[in-house]
């Protein structure tokens, strides 16, 4: 089973949208929906953990919650300072949810 966090993403909410049109028209099925939905979530988890090479920095003025749960790290800041070699972006708040690649929930 993979990560389904990027189906909450722009092209994670197209394609539930597309799938959910073609099921309404009659054509396909809802199983064949569900089947795409989950290679979509192998497939993206697999294309970032191996093609993504990027790295950045992140400093928050304030850590306002945290939580661990089933292998899931959730961090809520406040006032963060995101840095990659020249660029920097600053914003108010941020929720950043770590999950771990190497462990059995992520194929």
């Amino acid at each position: 089973m993979s990560y389904q966090l990027y189906r909450n993403t722009t092209i994670g909410n197209t394609l539930q949208e597309s799938l959910d049109e073609l099921i309404q028209y009659g054509q396909i099925t809802p199983t064949l929906a569900v089947k795409v939905l989950l290679q979509f979530d192998k497939s993206i988890n697999q294309a970032l953990s191996s093609r993504v090479k990027s790295r950045l920095t992140f400093k928050a003025g304030k850590l306002n919650t945290y939580r661990f749960c089933d292998n899931v790290w959730t961090f809520m800041l406040n006032d963060v300072e995101f840095r990659e070699v020249h660029e920097v972006a600053k914003v108010d708040k941020v929720k950043i949810v770590a999950c771990d690649g190497k462990s059995e929930y992520a194929d």
